[in-house]
């Protein structure tokens, strides 16, 4: 029992209660069931259990350093987008500001990116604790008010149309 218990705690310090849950939980409930069992004096099924916790434990914690990088890579792959949409419409505002767009049609998309740009250098500071989960979820999040300020900026250089007499 004390190398499942051993296992359990290596899993946990390579994160596989985030990045392997149901291998990881299967452990704690392989260990539990071990541990019914010595209360109950059935020693054979508290050592099967207890084999059985300490091996699911070990796949968590490998399940967990490959999901780690996987995570590490979709968080990298979000902030990037994350800021390239952010510099592009950034690009907008500037263009429609050059335009002599009036300041009501130009204030709620600078508000926009402001606000997307905060999210986004959050979420960079959890990439670099090493949260990749939060990261992603925050990265793609704060871009998602950023296709309507753009339609918002599009309408505003578009040429407006007049009418001929």
């Amino acid at each position: 029992m004390q190398q499942a218990e051993g296992a359990l705690a290596a899993a946990m310090a390579a994160g596989a209660d985030k990045y392997a849950t149901a291998e990881y939980t299967a452990a704690q409930t392989a260990l539990a069931n071990a541990r019914q069992a010595v209360s109950q004096r059935d020693y054979r099924l508290a050592l099967d259990r207890a084999l059985d916790s300490r091996e699911r434990a070990q796949n968590a914690a490998r399940q967990a350093a490959d999901g780690k990088a996987l995570a590490r890579g979709e968080a990298t792959q979000a902030l990037g987008a994350a800021r390239t949409q952010l510099d592009a419409l950034d690009e907008k505002v500037t263009a429609a500001e050059a335009n002599k767009a009036t300041a009501k049609l130009v204030d709620g998309p600078r508000q926009a990116v402001d606000t997307a740009r905060a999210a986004v250098q959050e979420a960079g500071a959890l990439f670099e604790k090493g949260e990749y989960l939060e990261a992603t979820t925050r990265a793609r999040a704060a871009t998602a008010s950023l296709p309507a300020a753009s339609e918002a900026l599009a309408a505003a250089l578009a040429p407006s149309a007049r009418r001929r007499r």
